[in-house]
């Protein structure tokens, strides 16, 4: 069962106009969520897996350290850096290696490597991984581009990504600001969250301006250390392991 209903505001800082959110605890720990295509995944500090169902969470086999869910379908990484795919109920082992991987691509999977080198997988399983020139520890594709962070939290964006080329333009184009880990949702939208735990959302993206034009603050009485959005929902993973759900208020 879901936990206490928290109120606080999301602020502009240009505007200086305000937008109501609503957030709940939910009960439970984890390290690391992500949601898409109306699915909630999640691994917890001992490597295990959980799903969303209704308002349990319920614990699927295997052992990962990060998991990834949407329209390419659900996919992790072992602490091995093996990778795994979802198929009828079983993990499914994927040739490669990846510390972090990301199914927000419409067909095709996305992921860093222990070196910070940067694949993805053009056509999805049974493909042969394509390397992205470029050094990320953090990468998120969604319907037409994709966002990454480096090692010195700088945000980079890769546009033109298509189904049939999920390495876009392969022409990063750097984005002000710095975040540690950014996700880009299955509808487009960008977050993240930055070494400070404060959390961000990419305003004005669009498919005709993928890189949006400025950074909007999500205020927060909790530092964070993961940030993900499906459907309305913006799900937050506090530094202590806790899990919140939030959506805006009419």
């Amino acid at each position: 069962m879901y936990g206490a209903y928290i109120h606080y505001s999301l602020s502009t800082p240009v505007s200086g106009c305000t937008m109501a959110i609503e957030c709940r605890v939910v009960p439970g720990r984890l390290k690391q969520i992500d949601v898409g295509s109306g699915q909630v995944f999640g691994v917890n500090s001992d490597n295990q897996i959980y799903t969303l169902y209704i308002e349990d969470w319920i614990q699927v086999a295997g052992s990962l350290k990060h998991v990834s869910v949407g329209p390419a379908g659900v996919w992790g990484v072992d602490p091995n850096n093996y990778i795994y795919k979802l198929v009828g109920g079983d993990w499914v082992i994927v040739p490669g290696l990846l510390k972090q991987v990301d199914a927000g691509g419409m067909i095709s999977p996305a992921g860093v490597n222990m070196f910070d080198d940067i694949f993805c997988l053009n056509g999805g399983l049974g493909y042969p991984w394509k390397n992205i020139p470029g050094k990320l520890k953090y990468y998120s594709c969604g319907p037409y581009s994709c966002w990454g962070v480096n090692s010195a939290d700088n945000i980079y964006i890769m546009k033109g990504v298509t189904s049939t080329a999920c390495g876009g333009s392969l022409n990063w184009e750097q984005i002000p600001g710095g975040l540690s880990m950014i996700e880009v949702s299955t509808d487009g939208k960008v977050f993240g969250v930055n070494s400070n735990g404060d959390i961000f959302q990419r305003d004005g993206v669009s498919p005709s301006n993928p890189g949006g034009t400025e950074w909007r603050q999500i205020q927060h009485p909790q530092k964070v250390k993961h940030v993900s959005y499906d459907l309305g929902h913006m799900w937050l993973i506090g530094r202590d392991d806790s899990i919140m759900d939030c959506t805006a208020l009419d």
